[in-house]
């Protein structure tokens, strides 16, 4: 499991929205992978390719036809966004299948969450 995961397990009770306060450099230092991937428009349709797909998982040769990028330039974005902790993946023969990790996803959304904070103040 890559450490971005693991940091973000261990974050996931001790933050809270940037509306509410200031993150700590420790807490900045385990998001910023994630929107370091998702800042790549590339990275960012494959996300939301995988997180749309039908049951749940996406074949990598079911995504690399919808660029017009090479096989391994798809592959390293993929591995970009694994090792952010916002994919994970198995080997199955000669594919990979990519899924979402809901928990990361819901992570970043709890932090940009600004309906607590408006509810709250209003």
């Amino acid at each position: 499991m890559p450490s971005t995961s693991i940091e973000m397990t261990s974050l996931s009770g001790v933050w809270a929205p940037v509306m509410s306060r200031p993150l700590a450099a420790d807490q900045a230092r385990a998001f910023a992978p994630m929107f370091k991937a998702l800042g790549d428009p590339v990275r960012l349709r494959l996300l939301s390719m995988i997180a749309s797909a039908g049951g749940g998982e996406v074949c990598v040769c079911d995504l690399t036809g919808s660029f017009d990028l090479t096989g391994p330039t798809i592959s390293h974005h993929l591995k970009v966004l694994r090792e952010a902790g916002l994919v994970d993946s198995d080997r199955r023969g000669t594919w990979v299948y990519y899924r979402i990790i809901p928990a990361a996803l819901a992570l970043l959304a709890g932090l940009l969450d600004v309906t607590a904070v408006t509810t709250s103040t209003a």
